[in-house]
């Protein structure tokens, strides 16, 4: 067994983090999951959230909105439509991103509709850790 897990986390804007780390817990769309080194290869969806990396007995968040989980041998790669570090973040933005997912909620019914309330629910979570 491998004792630490190689880890990316990959915005269109940048690489926020690339490292070994102990585990990496996920907010994907069917639930949180956690990946730990030696992990099964998996491909999954993430919602609206916090990516927490564990490395050393120390933690850091991520915020995360949308994108893929890829669990390969050689790793896992987090592929976010937007990330940031946790530190990053205000409350202004956040308010203004619950404001317009609350906006377009309006007349969306079936999956578009789960699509934009998990991003909504997924704001208010985070918006209540700052």
């Amino acid at each position: 067994m491998a004792d630490k897990l190689h880890f990316s986390l990959v915005s269109p804007e940048r690489e926020l983090y690339a490292g070994e780390v102990d585990q990496v817990d996920i907010p994907g769309t069917e639930g949180n999951f956690g990946v730990l080194p030696d992990h099964a290869p998996l491909m999954a969806a993430i919602r609206t959230g916090a990516i927490t990396v564990y490395e050393n007995g120390a933690e850091k968040q991520f915020f995360v909105q949308g994108g893929f989980a890829d669990v390969t041998p050689a790793g896992l790669t987090v592929l976010a439509e937007r990330a940031a570090p946790m530190s990053e973040l205000t409350s202004e933005r956040i308010q203004e991103d619950i404001a317009s997912a609350k906006d377009s909620l309006v007349g969306l019914e079936g999956e578009a509709a789960l699509a934009v309330q998990q991003n909504l629910d997924g704001l208010n979570a985070v918006a209540a850790s700052l």
